[in-house]
């Protein structure tokens, strides 16, 4: 959550806590690509409810969910899908939209490159991409075994990291 400015009031405290929308991106049907998804169901179970945090199941059309994201007015959106970025199979890698080379979607049509970039265009907000190396994404098979457990240790540390946040 670095570069996010927090306004102060007289007494040194944050008057204002900045917005984060989380998206999960991913086509549960399809293997290793839920992970996006399962991550949010999870941080809904996992997080206590929260006006500056806004957590969208977008499973595999994010860009359904544009009007919702720029109303919500985040300061910060946080992308979570499976990617193909040939990195051993259920291994988390941060990666900054604009950074990304090599990296591909798996079985939804618009990339988490293209859809962070309309984003940044339309609101003028960081973005960033949390993606779940993914194995299989084959149509009808369960997740791997080792993305379960990446979606597990995902959800488990944003939920932390998230309501050390909303307590600030």
């Amino acid at each position: 959550m670095k570069n996010l400015a927090f306004r102060s009031n007289d007494h040194g405290q944050s008057s204002q806590l900045p917005r984060l929308a989380v998206i999960g991106i991913g086509n549960e049907l399809n293997g290793d690509d839920a992970a996006g998804v399962q991550v949010i169901r999870r941080l809904r179970l996992l997080l206590p409810p929260d006006l500056k945090i806004m957590l969208v199941e977008a499973g595999p059309a994010p860009e359904n969910f544009t009007g919702p994201i720029r109303h919500f007015q985040p300061d910060l959106v946080l992308l979570v899908d499976a990617v193909d970025a040939g990195e051993p199979v259920g291994k988390i890698v941060w990666l900054d939209w604009q950074d990304i080379n090599g990296v591909s979607a798996l079985t939804h049509g618009l990339p988490p490159t293209v859809f962070g970039k309309y984003l940044f265009q339309e609101m003028q907000r960081p973005v960033a991409l949390l993606g779940i190396q993914a194995g299989s994404v084959e149509f009808d098979t369960p997740p791997s075994p080792a993305v379960k457990k990446a979606v597990r240790q995902l959800s488990r540390e944003l939920a932390k990291i998230l309501t050390d946040w909303i307590r600030f």
